[in-house]
């Protein structure tokens, strides 16, 4: 059988049964709730979350229609975006809760159609609503899911350094072994090869490149791949792995990341086909990039699915079949088109972002990658976890001051233990906690959570915030007990401004610049502003986080926890 594919020539993939024990134990709750208003009741889109503008654009198209029903009842689209194993995650704890009796089929939480970054998540979805609802196929087949979009896995780099990706048959083999471009092509650049791609518990393409891994080096299509092979082939994994340099939860920020922080912070990167075309859209970019088309890649095709279920009422199936041929209309597939993606129906034209300015091929041939079994999904998620993954050291720097006191210190104490929780076996977390002191760091793993915990719990809320002293404080321990094979990272959360440090702030960004991306001593820094806006100075945060490529966020009692979790997956 050719297995050769067209963008032009679409085949129907085989059904795809999922069964990622490991994604869920990972995946936090809703990433961005993007919700339009309009007339009526709602109808709830729940979409990836590299969909999310296309959604919100397509929205408020469709709600300035002011819908109705054949009755003459109004709705409007409502859009939820976030990461693809959350959505999965999310929809089957809703039917479970069902199937017992905890909710009520008119739960507001269900959504009425879903759309995931690939058919990889649906049959998933399919298989496990199966194992809920034994002898019923509530979740469509993929084939009888209307084509959203799709855009393929692609390997981005700089213009400069795509010469030489692009000489190697086999790229994923080739990263097991190579250290510099210098390594790929002797007439190339000895920039290091520095690699990032999201993680395959919580993303749809760190999932999907997880898998192409492992059938490049196998030399088999995924299909074929067993349980013996993720043994067989777990060195060289290994060893594409310790070149990663942050995983992401979303492939939009990791190539944001990218982009913001050059191709000494990532060299090469595995993305969609249309986060280069993003990349290349920037108006201030100091670097073009290009998609390298690997001879066998996923094509990431998102789907409409609309589950014959008991959550979803006659009156949504009836708009939601109305929003289904609205977001395949010509006009809304035009937005698909102007975001990178390529449109779900044929006909529509693709305009001048296909292209080589772009940094893409208007049309690319490649072999369309299939799954594998579920067994070995979860054998790969297994192994990835537990001894492939590159390990993390992060130092979480808390703030304890007296302004933390009560509902504040409650919900960062549950949200620390959350995030002891979830460590994962590679994984260690240095605990510093500070006010007017900075205390001595504690030093957690998976053995010694009893211990975590206790720490946790004996915290109070006194004194002032020596911010500045405290993250410098972390950067010392972190320099002196460096891991040239882990992935080091600083996290500071904090609900105040610097009050009484020795340290100034110019000082700090003098110190923090000695471990920058380009360094071999290189460690990330995020800062997290907690409680109400005003209380911290989020403009210094974001600052201090943007020296060392990492980023700013802010949360509150409500938020935090999801933040954090968020946070997690980078490392």
């Amino acid at each position: 059988m050719d297995r050769k594919f067209s963008l032009f020539t679409r085949a129907t993939h085989t059904t795809f049964n999922l069964l990622l024990l490991t994604l869920t134990a990972c995946a936090s709750n809703t990433n961005t709730n993007t919700p339009s208003t309009g007339q009526g009741f709602p109808v709830k889109l729940l979409i990836g979350s590299d969909l999310g503008e296309f959604c919100d654009r397509a929205a408020t198209k469709f709600n300035q229609t002011n819908p109705k029903l054949s009755n003459g009842q109004t709705y409007y689209l409502s859009c939820q975006a976030q990461g693809s194993g959350d959505a999965v995650k999310q929809t089957i704890d809703l039917a479970k809760q069902l199937k017992t009796g905890q909710i009520k089929a008119e739960d507001a939480n269900f959504p009425t159609l879903i759309v995931l970054d690939g058919e990889i998540y649906q049959n998933q979805l399919e298989y496990q609503m199966r194992s809920i609802f034994v002898g019923q196929n509530l979740i469509p087949s993929v084939t009888d899911s209307p084509l959203l979009a799709y855009s393929p896995m692609v390997l981005m780099t700089s213009k400069d350094l795509a010469g030489s990706l692009d000489k190697v048959d086999r790229p994923y083999s080739a990263l097991a072994n190579a250290k510099t471009f210098k390594d790929l092509d002797p007439q190339s650049s000895p920039i290091p090869i520095k690699y990032a791609h999201t993680a395959p518990t919580r993303s749809n393409s760190g999932l999907q490149t997880l898998v192409a891994q492992y059938a490049d080096l196998s030399g088999k299509p995924p299909e074929s791949l067993t349980v013996a092979d993720i043994t067989k082939y777990q060195k060289q994994i290994e060893a594409i792995q310790s070149k990663v340099v942050r995983y992401g939860k979303s492939t939009s920020t990791l190539t944001k990341s990218m982009v913001d922080n050059g191709v000494f912070w990532a060299s090469i990167a595995s993305v969609y086909e249309s986060s280069v075309i993003n990349a290349n859209s920037q108006p201030n970019k100091t670097t073009e990039y290009r998609a390298i088309y690997p001879k066998a890649t996923f094509t990431s095709n998102k789907r409409l699915i609309l589950a014959d279920a008991p959550w979803i009422s006659s009156e949504e199936k009836e708009a939601a079949k109305t929003i289904i041929e609205y977001l395949r209309s010509s006009e809304i597939q035009q937005i698909a088109v102007e975001l990178g993606l390529r449109p779900g129906v044929a006909g529509v034209p693709l305009g001048n972002k296909f292209s080589e300015a772009f940094g893409v091929k208007a049309n690319p041939v490649y072999e369309s990658y299939r799954s594998p079994t579920p067994a070995v999904v979860e054998a790969m998620l297994k192994n990835w976890q537990t001894l492939t993954k590159k390990p993390s050291q992060v130092v979480l720097v808390v703030d304890t001051s007296g302004s933390m006191r009560g509902e504040k210190l409650a919900n960062m104490q549950q949200t620390l233990l959350n995030y002891v929780n979830n460590l994962n076996e590679k994984d260690r977390l240095i605990l510093i906690s500070f006010n007017s002191v900075i205390n001595p760091p504690v030093i957690i793993d998976r053995t010694n959570k009893d211990k975590a915990i206790a720490e946790i719990s004996n915290f109070t809320a006194s004194g002032g915030t020596h911010l500045y002293d405290a993250t410098l404080a972390a950067k010392n321990w972190l320099d002196q007990n460096y891991q040239n094979s882990a992935i080091n990272a600083v996290i500071v959360m904090t609900d105040g401004q610097d009050d009484g440090s020795a340290s100034s702030l110019a000082a700090l960004e003098n110190q923090l610049k000695q471990n920058s991306l380009g360094g071999d001593r290189a460690i990330a820094f995020f800062t997290v502003g907690f409680g109400k806006e005003g209380e911290f100075d989020g403009d210094i945060l974001d600052k201090i986080a943007k020296i060392n490529g990492g980023y700013y966020r802010s949360g509150d009692p409500n938020t935090i926890n999801s933040l954090m979790s968020d946070l997690q997956v980078e490392f």
